[in-house]
């Protein structure tokens, strides 16, 4: 993404690009319904998300849009100067977990697919670590 358009300020970048996930996941790609680089706040150490939205009803009977259902992935953003270190974690060891828990979740029971699920990647000294969400 271009530095005109990135919307992010001077010290901050996105660790992962779209190439790097999509050539990461593959065919799961396809599960995916959206794909977010986030602007806002300091994430703290979390640098990617990933989120299974169900199809259950949220507002008093009526369903979630077909359109909705499936995964949510957010790269948060990272201080430029770590960035290519960051990037290299999560290509080596991130995506592959990532692709793993996609792979996973597809093949999950009903049960599973009729509730959210969240799963975070956080990056701390050096260190990616994972931890599930809801």
């Amino acid at each position: 993404m271009s530095a005109r358009n990135r919307r992010l300020p001077r010290h901050r970048a996105w660790p992962l690009t779209t190439t790097d996930i999509s050539e990461s996941l593959g065919p799961c790609m396809t599960r995916v319904t959206d794909l977010a680089f986030l602007t806002g706040h300091d994430s703290g150490t979390l640098v990617l998300g990933v989120e299974w939205v169900a199809p259950n009803p949220r507002n008093y009977g009526r369903g979630v849009h077909p359109d909705m259902v499936g995964f949510r992935i957010d790269v948060h953003p990272v201080d430029a100067t770590e960035r290519a270190a960051i990037r290299a974690v999560l290509r080596a060891q991130a995506l592959p977990e990532l692709r793993a828990w996609i792979t996973r979740a597809t093949a999950a029971g009903e049960t599973w697919r009729m509730a959210d699920h969240q799963h975070y990647w956080r990056m701390a000294d050096g260190r990616c670590t994972a931890a599930p969400g809801r």
